[in-house]
């Protein structure tokens, strides 16, 4: 699997955000470095799960629609 790597673009907004919660939700302060310490830890430890859990629900769905193209084809079988 390929590493996780963000712009440093969505870097600087999702330690915005999480710096927010921080401060909004635990009363808690982090500062730019330890977030980002923090944001680095999250992707290594878990955007592997969400993106494993993003090709199952990709699986699932083009299954799914698989099986209605089949259905389509079988009712348009000739009866012999």
């Amino acid at each position: 699997m390929k590493k996780s790597k963000l712009s440093t673009d969505e870097k600087e907004r999702l330690v915005a955000k999480i710096q927010h919660y921080l401060q909004t939700e635990l009363n808690c302060e982090a500062g730019q470095f330890d977030t980002e310490f923090f944001l680095d830890f999250l992707t290594k430890e878990l955007a592997g799960h969400y993106y494993n859990q993003g090709l199952f629900d990709a699986q699932t769905i083009l299954a799914n629609k698989i099986d209605h193209i089949n259905e389509a084809i079988s009712e348009l079988e000739q009866v012999i």
